[in-house]
């Protein structure tokens, strides 16, 4: 599986994915769709990028005038760790650009900057990006990257998975505006966890349920099946499963309601074995509510809480749920599930590896604990 390399690529801090051009586009598509002028009159900023690797300075520099955009800002970070070679048409531009520099190519990250007109034909285009060294390396959080976050109205990017708590930090501090990719376990965090909650922010609009393709350098460890190489270009991609988009900009799918059906009928017409046939909806050991395993499963003849998957954020619309908790660890503690007993915590479930820990949900079956994977805590709205 890919996700075994999207760990193995976390520990080890090797974790740049460059996303593919037509993901950007359709999500950034959805966004027009429901505000024509999102972008416009907007300076976005687009940090840990490069148009060397990255296709997020060139579809906003080919939208530019399109959208409306004011000022295009991407920033790199000092690629001496990159191996990713890729010459296209950025790379040769860099080099032929008469403030090239071998060595601070090495060492300092870049900033591209799109805001007029410097080709005189009359357009703001790519051919009118350019680019100069950073003072640094140009680490999202060093004092000259935060100065353009500030000046920035909207922030766009995929930062590596591993930094994605920090990243979405650094952005709430700034109360900006943010459209980026991260993964959907990233929710299980406190932090990410309350924002959502709070409705300060919710998923993307384009990638539900499945995997990504994402590019990565010619010497990432492949361990795992999801990948190919291109056989014109030589450049090599990997699937990596749930992965999203994360926002507080508004779209549309956010609005619109879950189809439900009545418990009975989940129930007898269910396509998962592990509710067809039953009577009953499991219960909570440790808090009132029921367990739903699958978020098509959720009855909209049910008034009380409900424990569902994280995934459940998919179709989540905060006009139909209520969002209040979540069942794991701590935040399952503050959500008031109660902690394990002691009769109970000789038992582990094989394949939960995290273990069972007090704040966890759990179900008595066959007089044995069963953690469920992380559950959310909603109410239909009346």
């Amino acid at each position: 599986m890919a996700n075994e390399d999207l760990r193995t690529a976390q520990q080890g801090k090797n974790d740049e994915f460059y996303t593919q051009f037509h993901d950007i586009e359709v999500e950034m598509n959805a966004y027009i769709e429901y505000n024509p002028d999102v972008f416009r009159g907007k300076t976005i900023l687009l940090p840990c990028d490069d148009p060397e690797w990255s296709n997020f300075t060139k579809f906003f520099a080919l939208k530019f005038e399109e959208y409306g955009i004011k000022k295009l800002i991407s920033t790199s970070y000092a690629p001496e760790s990159k191996k990713m070679i890729l010459g296209d048409l950025f790379s040769e531009y860099e080099q032929s650009s008469p403030q090239f520099d071998a060595d601070k190519s090495k060492t300092h990250g870049k900033i591209f900057i799109l805001d007029k007109d410097l080709s005189g034909d009359g357009h703001i285009n790519i051919d009118d990006l350019h680019w100069d060294y950073l003072k640094g390396s140009g680490d999202f959080q060093s004092a000259e990257v935060t100065a353009l976050r500030n000046e920035a109205d909207i922030i766009i990017t995929n930062p590596p998975f591993s930094l994605f708590r920090d990243f979405l930090a650094w952005i709430v501090e700034a109360n900006k505006q943010f459209i980026i990719i991260g993964n959907i376990n990233a929710v299980s965090y406190k932090e990410p966890f309350l924002l959502i909650m709070k409705n300060l922010m919710w998923l993307g609009s384009t990638i539900h349920s499945g995997d990504r393709e994402f590019e990565v350098p010619q010497d990432y460890p492949i361990k795992a099946a999801g990948w190919r190489i291109d056989e014109k270009t030589g450049r090599k991609f990997i699937r990596v499963k749930g992965v999203r988009w994360f926002t507080n900009i508004d779209h549309g799918r956010r609005h619109e309601p879950l189809p439900l059906m009545s418990m009975n009928d989940n129930l007898r017409y269910s396509r998962h074995k592990e509710l067809k046939g039953k009577t009953e909806y499991n219960r909570y050991f440790n808090y009132n509510a029921i367990d739903v395993p699958f978020t098509d499963s959720i009855p909209f003849d049910y008034e009380e809480v409900m424990g569902v998957p994280i995934t459940f954020l998919d179709k989540y619309c905060p006009e139909q749920f209520e969002i209040l908790g979540l069942g794991i660890a701590n935040l399952g503690l503050q959500s008031g599930v109660k902690p394990y007993t002691s009769e109970h915590k000789k038992y582990r479930k094989e394949v939960q590896r995290r273990g069972a820990v007090d704040g966890d949900l759990y179900m008595i079956q066959n007089n044995e604990v069963v953690v469920p994977y992380a559950r959310i805590l909603i109410r239909k709205k009346k």
